[in-house]
């Protein structure tokens, strides 16, 4: 693996913090958006994250400016991509707006860059013709908060050239990352394919009165040692997420509990901005939610 200039094709919940984790291990990063006024808000996040990474990792002042010096920015995407070694592409959960992307990615692209989609739930397959380089694309995924949350799951399809995806491997523990290789293509990769029905079986137990927030939370807590119920993780995936998975399985297979919890979601989330962390108050009111009490758990 000789990459040296990674480019990042939106700066959005991930997007830009895969730049700054990848320009902090010392790659030259370009961050690519739809328009300047969008960089200029990842340019401010940048300032926040940095902030995280003096108090989480402990970095030092010379290694965030050297971070910064490191990051550079453009709404042009052919000269993003001039000297690319890898792109790694976090544009929205939108199959057309993904395709429409790599459509145009791949006029302008050379012939040695490396595309990979940082999709959470659609597979490499999906985009591989689009990309116009089938055997140099694959799914590399990131879970939210990477710096310390440092997973990445490497995932191909059919026609990834081996050495391609050992190259990305390598990428991902070059960043500080847990590398994560998995063998076949699965919607969710690893990570999500074991949240996604913790969340969905929290949900429901809700949903149907079974028990309440806390009570669900404490029980997984306590019984398993895990720092965080599914409630507290889904403030911090964002209940906007949850929602559209959840209406994405309603609308398909007319499920009596899906369309419930929906509606569920909907009336006592969605419409009154309670959708996590972000807005700091979902499940539990933040900046000091409930289950951080020292007697959470007694």
């Amino acid at each position: 693996m000789n990459y040296k200039n990674i480019t990042i094709a939106g700066s959005g919940v991930l997007g830009y913090q895969i730049a700054f984790q990848s320009a902090f291990h010392g790659f030259n990063v370009t961050v690519f958006d739809i328009n300047d006024d969008v960089l200029e808000k990842a340019k401010a996040k940048f300032k926040t994250l940095s902030e995280a990474y003096k108090k989480d990792l402990n970095a030092t002042q010379q290694q965030i400016d050297k971070t910064h010096l490191n990051l550079n920015y453009t709404s042009d995407l052919a000269e993003a991509v001039k000297d690319a070694d890898l792109l790694i592409e976090a544009v929205p959960e939108n199959p057309a707006i993904k395709i429409d992307f790599y459509k145009k990615l791949a006029k302008v692209a050379p012939e040695k860059t490396i595309f990979a989609t940082n999709s959470s739930t659609m597979l490499p397959s999906q985009f591989a013709e689009s990309t116009g380089r089938s055997s140099k694309f694959l799914a590399l995924h990131f879970a939210n908060t990477i710096w310390i949350h440092n997973t990445a799951e490497i995932m191909g399809h059919a026609t990834t050239d081996k050495k391609v995806f050992e190259d990305v491997v390598a990428f991902a523990k070059a960043i500080g990352m847990l590398a994560l290789p998995l063998h076949k293509e699965q919607p969710g990769y690893i990570l999500n394919s074991l949240l996604v029905p913790l969340l969905s079986a929290a949900t429901s137990l809700l949903v149907n009165e079974v028990a309440d927030v806390q009570t669900i939370d404490k029980t997984w807590m306590k019984a398993t040692g895990a720092p965080l119920g599914p409630f507290a993780i889904l403030d911090v995936v964002g209940i906007t997420t949850a929602y559209n998975i959840d209406k994405i399985a309603a609308d398909k297979t007319k499920d009596p509990l899906k369309i419930k919890t929906v509606a569920y979601l909907k009336e006592h989330f969605i419409d009154k901005n309670k959708l996590g962390i972000s807005t700091g108050e979902g499940f539990y009111k933040y900046p000091n939610p409930a289950f951080r009490d020292s007697d959470f758990l007694k």
